[in-house]
């Protein structure tokens, strides 16, 4: 009872913190605003955007885009130059193409050939390619086929006996 009494008011602090009161001129603004912070991921928290994500500086990001589409009357694309010229592109769920981020457009597609070409070798060689054996190869298989044709046969005799 006492740790729920204890825990009781904490949780009530985050929950408070959770949720941003802005006032928009009209709902257009809103819009444009709510479509904003889901589009930018959070500098801090792994693959979240800023609506979804509680951290300090999620919150702070998202006072920051309502001061530059509310107060200033910025365009979409000033918000987003001004956010990654801020904080680079990896506030960005769509990272452009360019000399620092050409591996996360090309090491895909590169590991999605190696896939098909590794997975076309796997299926050619399962097709039937059958490799041939050598003279001593052959031989140890007759060998082996005569013990078993032996003693198939030594089998069936004492089994006609009884």
């Amino acid at each position: 009872m006492l740790l729920l009494i204890c825990l009781l008011p904490t949780g009530a602090a985050v929950a408070a913190s959770q949720i941003d009161t802005f006032a928009f001129a009209d709902e257009m603004q809103e819009r444009r605003y709510r479509a904003l912070i889901e589009e930018f991921r959070c500098p801090k928290c792994l693959n979240t955007n800023l609506a979804g994500s509680d951290a300090p500086i999620a919150q702070d990001l998202r006072k920051v885009v309502y001061r530059l589409v509310v107060t200033e009357g910025k365009r979409d694309q000033e918000v987003r130059d001004y956010l990654q010229a801020r904080y680079g592109d990896f506030v960005l769920y769509d990272p452009p193409f360019n000399a620092q981020t050409w591996y996360i457009w090309l090491v895909p597609i590169g590991l999605g050939l190696l896939a098909v070409i590794v997975l076309l070798r796997l299926l050619r060689g399962a097709r039937g390619e059958a490799t041939a054996l050598d003279a001593q190869q052959q031989a140890r298989l007759q060998e082996i086929v005569g013990e078993t044709r032996s003693s198939e046969a030594s089998l069936s005799q004492s089994a006609d006996r009884t």
